[in-house]
Parts: C-alpha cells; sequence; structure tokens
C-alpha cells in the first residue's frame, strides 16, 4: 500500500471523527483494498462501521438491494449500479457514509464501451449520493490501486 493511500485513508479518518460518522465500502473490483487502506488506520475502530465485498452480481442484490434490474439494464459497471452500492451499504450498516466502486480491472472482462480500467464509483451520505466513472490504465494491480486512491479522496471531497 503506497503513502499517498495511507495518507487519503488518514485523512479521511481525522474527517469522518471530526464529524462523528462512520464509514461503510461496498467494495467490488478493489475486494476490500478500501478497507483495507481504512483499517490501515490505528484508531480507525472509531470511525469505520464495516465493508461489504459483492463481487457477484447476486451478493451486489443480496446485501446491499441493488436491483436486479437495474444490473441488468445498466451492467455491474456502471455509474447507476455503484450508487445504489453506496446507497445500500449505507442501508444496511450503522453507518452516515459511505464509498462503493465496481469497475474492469483485467486484463479481461472487457464489453463494448467499458475497457479494461473501467472503474465507476458511488459516494453516500444522507439524501446525497455522487457517481463517477473513469478509465485507469495500467495492469492489475495498477488499476485496483488507483481505485482505491480515487475512492479515498472522492470521500474526502464529501466530507470537507
Amino acid at each position: 500500500m503506497t503513502n499517498d493511500i495511507i495518507d487519503l485513508a488518514t485523512r479521511v479518518g481525522r474527517a469522518l471523527e471530526s464529524k462523528n460518522l462512520l464509514l461503510a465500502t461496498a467494495e467490488s473490483c478493489t475486494g476490500g483494498g478500501v478497507s483495507q487502506a481504512i483499517t490501515e488506520i490505528p484508531g480507525s475502530t472509531g470511525w469505520f462501521e464495516c465493508g461489504f465485498v459483492t463481487y457477484s452480481n447476486a451478493s451486489k442484490t443480496e446485501m446491499l438491494d441493488v436491483p436486479a434490474a437495474l444490473i441488468a439494464q445498466f451492467g455491474s459497471v456502471s455509474e447507476e449500479v455503484a450508487g445504489a452500492m453506496a446507497e445500500g451499504a449505507v442501508a444496511n450498516s450503522n453507518a452516515d457514509v459511505a464509498v462503493s466502486t465496481t469497475g474492469i480491472a483485467g486484463p479481461t472482462g472487457a464489453v463494448p464501451g467499458k475497457p479494461v480500467g473501467t472503474v465507476c464509483f458511488g459516494w453516500s451520505k444522507g439524501d446525497t449520493t455522487y457517481t463517477e466513472r473513469l478509465v485507469f490504465s495500467g495492469d492489475r494491480h495498477a488499476v485496483r490501486e488507483q481505485t482505491v486512491a480515487h475512492a479515498l479522496a472522492g470521500l474526502l471531497r464529501l466530507l470537507e
């Protein structure tokens, strides 16, 4: 884990702690990487509620209440599903804030309009949910690392 990611996670923790908020993660392509970064920070037990690793479409529906019809319409790698994942993480936990990641880390999995490196994010707090779609370059490890960093940076924007 890079120092940049640890620094971002530390800053996220400080922001959550100062606002007395709890965080949940809903991860697909990162496989728990955002949660791992968060729990590297001493004291994270005070502001990290839980992490959902929902790699399959069925788990997104069963654990996060993402409608199967939404996945069928837009695909699991979509801003619509990322937003629903973040909202589902808040709804299915005691968290106040959530971040989600869903994407194609590679080296396979690309589909028309969604090349390897495509990642969709969701950030949810209260009645507000933001989503974003980016395409990262590099191998599987690089895509996942960039995704974790961007997810944390988005949390900082949401909290500050």
